[in-house]
């Protein structure tokens, strides 16, 4: 078992372009081995947590109710803009819209046909374009829902099949992403509470930057990733704890310098600022998507409702960023006991 875990590492670093702190996967293989090189322990790499992909499209969208005017009605409103705005849904075009271009189709429906009230003499035809009005306020929030997660750019942005979170990437990976996810919380929002006059033009590009950067996806990877091995490493770590002291009468040696100095030198200097990494990209992009999704929780799919529990909310019976929370506690905390036997506890 140990013989075929260390072929694992050999090959990653090799992988790796023998620098094992490059990448992701590498550099937390590496930091399992040396921490039981240095406390004696057996290396175990366990399992990586499996990471589920989002709903499939078809089980995210919902169907919107195809409410029109009858024809007789659409050609006695020759002159008003919700004829054309009608003959656009209408056209070949227009029965093939994509959930973002049906968004901007709902909204101009709705802006035509108020605008279009006061010219109407007929009791019933006003009627029925106040109906028309009432129902599609009614189903916005679907065409919302669609033009977010039922899309399939959402889809590149959470995909599994891009690795990792970068080790040491320079700038902020997940920036522009997150300015994108706030900007589109707060137009959601504004037309979930009837401020209609809210600008789309934006919102194409924000689906174009989630075609070309796969930053969730990675996100998720790197925190079932951290999970495993953290818990890899404290769990060598207890069973040192729970073995002969590193250090006698509290008084360092030789062997408690060796671990105090690849602490430091791996632990502080490479995975630590790594895990800041991701705890950050977390709170820039996954908590405001976690946002998106809650502030539609009254029309998303149930399928949905479970995924994101899982990956988007902070906490909760089965969140992965409550167990990543729970995976670097303990971690911290067993370093500090271990250490401590030594009068070496950082801060202390």
């Amino acid at each position: 078992m140990i013989l075929r875990h260390l072929m694992a590492i050999s090959l990653t670093l090799v992988i790796a372009g023998c620098n094992p702190f490059s990448e992701a996967p590498s550099m937390m293989d590496e930091y399992v081995e040396r921490v039981a090189r240095v406390l004696d322990g057996e290396v175990s790499l366990s399992e990586l947590p499996e990471i589920h992909l989002m709903p499939r499209r078809r089980d995210r969208r919902l169907d919107m109710p195809d409410l029109e005017l009858g024809i007789l009605d659409f050609l006695s409103l020759y002159g008003c803009q919700l004829q054309f705005v009608v003959g656009e849904r209408n056209s070949v075009m227009g029965r093939v819209m994509d959930p973002l271009n049906r968004l901007r189709y709902e909204l101009r429906f709705i802006e035509a046909a108020r605008d279009c009230l006061p010219e109407i003499d007929r009791e019933n035809l006003r009627e029925s374009v106040e109906q028309a009005i009432d129902s599609k306020l009614e189903s916005l929030p679907i065409a919302i829902w669609n033009a977010t997660w039922a899309t399939e750019e959402i889809e590149t942005l959470f995909t599994l099949s891009k690795g990792y979170f970068p080790v040491a990437a320079e700038g902020n990976p997940v920036s522009d992403l997150s300015a994108d996810i706030n900007r589109l919380n707060s137009t959601v929002q504004a037309l979930l509470e009837g401020r209609l006059d809210q600008s789309l033009e934006y919102v194409g590009e924000v689906h174009q930057r989630w075609q070309a950067e796969f930053r969730a996806g990675q996100l998720l990877n790197s925190a079932g990733l951290l999970i495993a091995r953290l818990d890899d490493a404290t769990a060598i770590i207890r069973s040192r704890l729970g073995e002969r002291p590193l250090c006698l009468d509290g008084k360092p040696n030789s062997q408690s310098k060796i671990v105090q100095s690849m602490f430091f030198s791996v632990y502080i200097e490479t995975v630590q600022p790594y895990m800041s990494d991701v705890r950050r990209a977390r709170e820039e992009l996954i908590r405001p998507l976690a946002t998106l999704s809650e502030i539609q929780s009254e029309v998303r799919t149930e399928s949905f409702r479970g995924w994101s529990s899982q990956y988007l909310a902070s906490a909760g019976g089965n969140s992965l960023w409550q167990d990543l929370d729970r995976a670097m506690a303990e971690h911290t905390t067993s370093w500090q006991q271990l250490l401590e036997q030594c009068g070496l506890r950082p801060g202390s």
